[in-house]
């Protein structure tokens, strides 16, 4: 590879890591820049809902005259075909990667790069993927329409358990129990090359982070399915599935959500590990527990010098990596009058591992989730007082854009982007939660 196409794609990847898109993520190897991980977020209203989804894309030295060479990764070890165009081999089917025949101008030029690759990719995971298929694009027949039912659930059920449980696990130490549905046996396992998987470690703070905004909406889904399909429930094959290439399987709803409820468990009890671990690591005098120290006072004389009294801020137990954040609701605004009492919790691998944020005085809120989650968006990760401004303007933000990967409680967004009664009754909710606020502080 020449230096002009690693300079244009070392910018290619600055700039995805340096953007907001929260459907797209990015990740190499210092050694070796022409390597990337790259994680898909499903879609929302699609069967691919808040899955991670992990693609392997190497660049050769003929990039960008040629597309790279592209492989998805989220297969269940090359047992799971989860679209017509991405094989259970990891083969991705798209003309402009030259992998499948298209329409002229449709095929790869250098104009385009990562970015289009990945937004191509992402378009494949639509509300009917079924109709992905060539040959099936207008497919109206009785039987078809129950194949596409069948196709949309199975991929659904999939998503949960490949895409989200089982890296989560891994990630996390957790054994699944001995009688689930799980991927592979240990002796498989073994026979399995290092890149043949996705590795749970590249994106692993950010599938945490997102695991805790999105478990309503995951628990959610499970809740409907489990009434329509019974627990082991074979799955249906499609007429495009053929040997390995295929998604074989049957449902357990029941299974998916007993590991749902673990995961959260362990993700609470690792924010909560990070206090003691920060108070060995402040006794220890580490730069991180010194720098966080430094940044709380930093910002407190900030708000000193502005005289901010809608923010007061102190250490837990003189711990710098636990914070406790309360936010005085401005007069005349939509949370006049609240008083809203709010965790930070640090970890020793800060800014590489973000904050895990939460409320503690419960909060009927679009951004905030049932069981208190806040989703936020710091302009910077790596300093405090950028995450202190972005929690306060989600808190503040009154009419948000449509966003369903931002919109982490459920029945809240439903009523906000519901029908004018809905959004009244939205405001009624808000306004009931915010007068807890202040019998609860």
């Amino acid at each position: 590879m020449s230096n002009q196409a690693i300079l244009r794609l070392t910018r290619e990847i600055q700039q995805f890591q340096q953007g907001t898109d929260l459907s797209l993520a990015v990740h190499y190897d210092d050694s070796d820049i022409r390597n990337v991980h790259a994680l898909i977020l499903g879609p929302p209203d699609t069967p691919y809902q808040f899955g991670f989804f992990e693609f392997s894309i190497k660049f050769g030295r003929d990039y960008p005259t040629h597309p790279p060479n592209v492989q998805a990764l989220t297969t269940n070890c090359g047992r799971c075909r989860f679209n017509p165009n991405i094989y259970a081999t990891g083969k991705v089917c798209l003309s402009i990667l030259g992998t499948w025949r298209g329409t002229r101008g449709e095929q790869w030029s250098s104009a385009q790069g990562l970015e289009s690759i990945l937004i191509s990719i992402q378009s494949l995971m639509s509300s009917n993927p079924y109709e992905n298929e060539p040959g099936f694009e207008v497919a109206n027949s009785e039987h078809d329409k129950r194949n596409s039912e069948q196709y949309v659930a199975k991929i659904r059920h999939e998503t949960l358990r490949l895409a989200v449980i089982e890296p989560l696990e891994a990630s996390l130490g957790i054994t699944p129990p001995s009688d689930a549905n799980t991927s592979i046996s240990d002796n498989e396992e073994r026979e399995l090359l290092k890149e043949d998987k996705p590795s749970p470690v590249p994106f692993a703070d950010l599938r945490k982070r997102r695991f805790l905004w999105y478990f309503s909406a995951y628990m959610q889904s499970i809740d409907a399915a489990m009434l329509e399909y019974p627990r082991k429930q074979k799955f249906t094959r499609m007429p495009f599935e053929h040997g390995n290439n295929s998604m074989d399987g049957h449902f357990d709803y029941a299974e998916l959500k007993q590991r749902l409820v673990v995961i959260k468990s362990a993700l609470v009890g690792e924010g909560s590990n990070w206090s003691a671990e920060g108070l060995a690591a402040k006794e220890q005098e580490w730069g991180i527990a010194v720098n966080l120290q430094r940044q709380y006072e930093q910002i407190m004389e900030s708000m000193k010098s502005q005289n901010n009294f809608t923010i007061d801020l102190n250490l837990v137990d003189e711990n710098p990596f636990v914070w406790k954040l309360t936010y005085f609701g401005k007069p005349m605004t939509h949370l006049d009058g609240g008083i809203f009492e709010i965790d930070i919790h640090l970890s020793p691998n800060f800014p590489e591992v973000q904050p895990r944020v939460s409320m503690r005085t419960s909060f009927f809120h679009v951004r905030v989730s049932p069981d208190g989650v806040l989703c936020y968006f710091p302009h910077r990760s790596e300093e405090m007082r950028y995450h202190i401004d972005g929690i306060v303007a989600a808190l503040e933000e009154e009419n948000p854009p449509y966003d369903p990967r931002t919109a982490v409680n459920p029945e809240a967004s439903r009523l906000f982007w519901g029908t004018p009664e809905d959004r009244k009754r939205y405001k009624r909710e808000l306004r009931r939660s915010l007068e807890r606020t202040m019998d609860q502080a």
